[in-house]
């Protein structure tokens, strides 16, 4: 089992001790269940009373901040990074994967693989595809005829990239993802939505991570095409013809509607929706559960059922709180003005007055 002197961990990520160096760290836990020997985060101030309640022997901080904690600190520029690349120490060695083709895979004699390449149990690898140097692919994974997949990318067991896709360097492809079936097009024809041929790709660059189950459609034509650096969350679907810019993060649950496209550094939160032939501005965000059918500004915070800015959204949401009160004035006022001019209660004295 690995173990750190707290001085030791602190040099490693350029960190400030406050308290005892040579305390010994034999692993990493989150506020409330960290115990002595182990070191533990606090970044967000909802978690203040976790934090002046922990057990943890050390916690990691941001350099500015004060106050009494239970513990010894090490002061960082960004804590969240800080106990990634503690952790890390502590991590169990990763898995190696060997090159090779295993027995059971059925690579085509016309696909061409490079040197370092693994295809695990059951996989398939089709007439034409060409892997690059280093990369793994996954027990039940497919990739299809012509398909071009990169340097160094981890494919895990039963993804499927279909014909003709191309996959950049250092992409991450998690378990259930589905690259290039076909987009969802129909016309409607005679009383029948009649299919509509999806002769497109899509083109995934560098450095990109795509989560379980994730699905992204080619495109009807050209391409559907996923830029540098982008991570996608399970359970993510990306229509045909999509784009999205270099950076952008896309959360579970969110769909994107054909043709839309988005610029760079855009957030889609959790179940965000997108309807087709849209444009979303550069790091624009968009908050869990929003459904947009506008066009989005460069920078804009979108939240709510209909899209709305942020703050207009929680503007709303106060006074939608304040509706029942709200009406059972205007009831009130409605008796009022109901009753005869001469009735005694029209005559009684307003509060307050003489």
């Amino acid at each position: 089992m690995a173990s750190f002197l707290l001085g030791e961990l602190a040099d490693l990520i350029n960190g400030e001790v406050h308290g005892e160096g040579k305390l010994v760290i034999r692993g990493v836990a989150d506020l409330e269940s960290a115990g002595a020997g182990e070191i533990s985060f606090y970044a967000n101030p909802r978690y203040e009373k976790a934090a002046r309640r922990t057990k943890a022997s050390a916690l990691l901080v941001n350099r500015e901040l004060s106050g009494e904690f239970p513990c010894a600190l090490v002061r960082v520029d960004s804590p969240s990074l800080a106990f990634s690349q503690v952790a890390a120490l502590f991590a169990p060695r990763p898995i190696l994967y060997s090159p090779g083709i295993h027995p059971t895979a059925v690579v085509s004699s016309e696909a061409a693989l490079q040197e370092g390449v693994h295809v695990g149990p059951q996989a398939i690898v089709e007439a034409g595809a060409r892997v690059g140097r280093g990369s793994v692919i996954g027990a039940g994974s497919f990739i299809g005829a012509e398909t071009v997949l990169g340097e160094d990318c981890f494919l895990s067991p039963r993804v499927v990239v279909r014909e003709r896709c191309t996959i950049g360097n250092r992409v991450i492809l998690h378990s259930g993802a589905v690259i290039g079936s076909d987009g969802f097009g129909y016309e409607f024809i005679d009383g029948r939505h009649r299919k509509i041929p999806q002769t497109g790709t899509v083109q995934i660059d560098d450095e990109v991570e795509i989560g379980a189950n994730a699905t992204i459609d080619r495109g009807r034509f050209g391409k559907t095409w996923i830029q540098e650096g982008c991570k996608i969350d399970n359970l993510v679907q990306i229509a045909h013809n999509v784009i999205l810019g270099p950076h952008c993060l896309v959360v579970a649950q969110t769909g994107i509607s054909g043709s839309t496209t988005l610029g760079s550094h855009v957030t889609l939160a959790g179940q965000v929706g997108l309807a087709g032939h849209l444009h979303i501005g550069d790091g624009a965000i968009v908050t869990a559960q929003s459904g947009i059918t506008k066009d989005v500004p460069a920078g804009a915070v979108l939240s709510g059922r209909h899209g709305r800015p942020a703050n207009e959204t929680l503007r709303l949401e106060a006074l939608y709180l304040q509706l029942p009160d709200l009406w059972r004035r205007l009831r009130k006022l409605e008796e009022r003005n109901e009753r005869p001019a001469d009735s005694p209660e029209s005559r009684a004295p307003r509060s307050g007055q003489p």
